[in-house]
C-alpha cells in the first residue's frame, strides 16, 4: 500500500531493518515473558540507547497469574520492550486510567472476593511508571468484566458479566470508595446458549459526562442513567433495547458528539446510534454488518476504535480474528465498511490505536501476544503483515 511505504520512508533509514530484526526477535520470544526478556536483550546496546528516550509506558491486563504486566513503547519502531510484572492481581480482563494519568483501575473477573461471592475491583498510584496498590473494592457480584472512570476522575463504575450487574464508586485521590450503587438485572434473551440471564458488560460515560450507560448482552439492552458526580449514584434514565439476540457488548461514541456504535456480539453488527443530549436516550439510525455477506462462520463482535478526527472506525471480531475498517462521516457518523485486516492470533479480546495513530495493537488473548499493525492514517488502512509480543492472556492496552 502506497500510504503505508510512504509513512515508512519518513523514517530514519535503518528503521525498516530494525523493524524485521526485532519481528523476529519478539516471534522468538513467544514461549512466555521469560523468552521475551531474553530476546530483546540481544537487540544491542545501540539500538536500546537510540530509543530509549523515545519510550512510553504501556500496561496489558493479563487474564492469568501475570496481572498487570509493564512495556515500553517506541513509536518510530514499533517496538514494546518488556518491563516485567507491574501489579499482582489474577484475572484481570481491563485496565483503565484516571483522566490525569495519576491512577490505573482494574478488574479482576473472579467468582469470589475477600470472602463474598463478587468480582474485585482495584486502583493504583502510577508513578514514574510503577504502580503502587492503593485499594480493592468488592463489586456488586461476581464475574466483574469492565470498568469505567468518568470525566471528572471521581466516579468509577463496573459491569459485573457473571453476576448480571452494575455498581458505582466514588474515588478520592484514587482510592475506591465501598460501593455506593449497585443494580442486578433480570432481563434474557432469545439465544439460549448466551442469554439465559443478564450479563452486564460495558460501561461507558455521554460525551458530556451526564450519562452512563450498561451493555446488557444478555438483556439485549443498554441501561441509560442519569450520574450524581457528587454521590456518584445512578438514576434510571431509560434504556435502548436492542434487536432480539442481537447482544449489545460494547459502546463508544464518536467525537462529534452526536453519535454512538453498539457492537453487538450475538449477531455480528454494529448498530449506528443517535444520541440525544437533552434525555441521554438512543435510537437507531443505521446497521452494519461485521461478517462479510453469505458467512456462516462464529458471530462474535467485540470492540471498536474511532480515530481521534472521526474519519475512521475499527470492529473487532473473534472467531474469525479480524479486524473491520470502516470509513465514518465525521458529521453523521454513518459508516462504510473498507476492508477486513488478519487481527494476528487468535481471539482478539480487545485493541487500541498508539498515541500517533500509527499503529494498531491487539490482544489476541488465546494466542498470548499482542500483535502490532502499520496504519495509514490518510488511507486508515491496516496494513496485513503485523509482529508480536509475548503476554500471557492479553485482554486490554493502555498507554500511560
Amino acid at each position: 500500500m502506497r500510504g503505508m511505504s510512504d509513512n515508512l520512508n519518513h523514517m530514519k533509514k535503518t528503521t525498516r531493518r530494525e523493524f524485521v530484526i526485532r519481528g523476529s526477535v519478539a516471534a522468538a520470544g513467544l514461549m512466555g515473558v521469560t523468552g521475551l526478556t531474553a530476546a530483546a536483550g540481544g537487540l544491542g546496546a545501540m539500538a536500546e540507547a537510540e530509543t530509549k528516550q523515545k519510550r512510553q509506558r504501556v500496561f496489558v491486563a493479563s487474564g492469568a497469574k501475570a496481572g498487570i504486566v509493564a512495556f515500553d513503547w517506541d513509536a518510530e519502531h514499533a517496538l514494546l520492550s518488556l518491563v516485567g510484572p507491574a501489579a499482582e492481581i489474577q484475572t484481570v480482563d481491563w485496565v483503565a486510567l484516571s483522566p490525569d494519568k495519576k491512577y490505573l483501575y482494574a478488574v479482576a473477573e473472579v467468582d469470589s472476593f475477600n470472602g463474598r461471592a463478587t468480582g474485585e475491583v482495584a486502583s493504583f498510584a502510577l508513578k514514574n511508571g510503577k504502580l503502587t496498590p492503593l485499594s480493592a473494592r468488592n463489586s456488586a457480584s461476581k464475574g466483574t468484566c469492565h470498568l469505567a472512570v468518568d470525566a471528572t476522575g471521581t466516579v468509577l463504575v463496573a459491569a459485573d458479566y457473571g453476576g448480571g450487574s452494575a455498581a458505582s464508586f466514588q474515588i478520592k485521590d484514587g482510592v475506591i470508595s465501598e460501593l455506593v450503587w449497585s443494580e442486578h438485572y433480570t432481563g434474557h434473551g432469545p439465544n439460549l446458549e448466551r442469554q439465559k440471564e443478564a450479563h452486564a458488560h460495558f460501561i461507558s460515560y455521554s460525551p458530556d459526562n451526564r450519562f452512563v450507560y450498561v451493555n446488557d448482552l444478555g438483556g439485549d439492552v443498554i441501561h441509560i442513567y442519569k450520574l450524581d458526580v457528587a454521590s456518584a449514584k445512578l438514576t434510571g434514565a431509560g434504556e435502548y433495547k436492542a434487536r432480539p439476540g442481537a447482544g449489545p457488548r460494547t459502546l463508544h461514541f464518536h467525537p462529534n458528539g452526536k453519535v454512538a456504535y453498539s457492537v453487538n456480539e450475538l449477531d455480528s453488527t454494529v448498530d449506528v446510534l443517535e444520541w440525544h443530549k437533552a434525555d441521554g436516550s438512543l435510537t437507531l439510525i443505521d446497521r452494519v454488518e461485521i461478517l462479510p455477506a453469505g458467512d456462516t462462520g462464529p458471530k462474535w463482535g467485540c470492540d471498536s476504535v474511532i480515530t481521534r478526527d472521526g474519519r475512521f472506525v475499527y470492529v473487532a471480531h473473534r472467531g474469525s480474528d479480524f479486524i473491520l475498517s470502516l470509513k465514518a462521516d465525521p458529521e453523521t457518523g454513518k459508516l462504510t465498511p473498507m476492508e477486513r485486516t488478519p487481527a494476528g492470533g487468535k481471539i482478539p479480546r480487545s485493541f487500541v490505536l498508539d498515541p500517533t495513530e500509527n499503529w494498531v495493537l491487539v490482544a489476541n488473548q488465546n494466542s498470548d501476544y499482542v500483535s502490532i499493525f502499520e496504519r495509514d492514517t490518510k488511507t486508515g488502512r491496516i496494513q496485513k503483515v503485523g509482529r508480536n509480543f509475548a503476554v500471557a492472556t492479553p485482554m486490554g492496552i493502555v498507554f500511560a
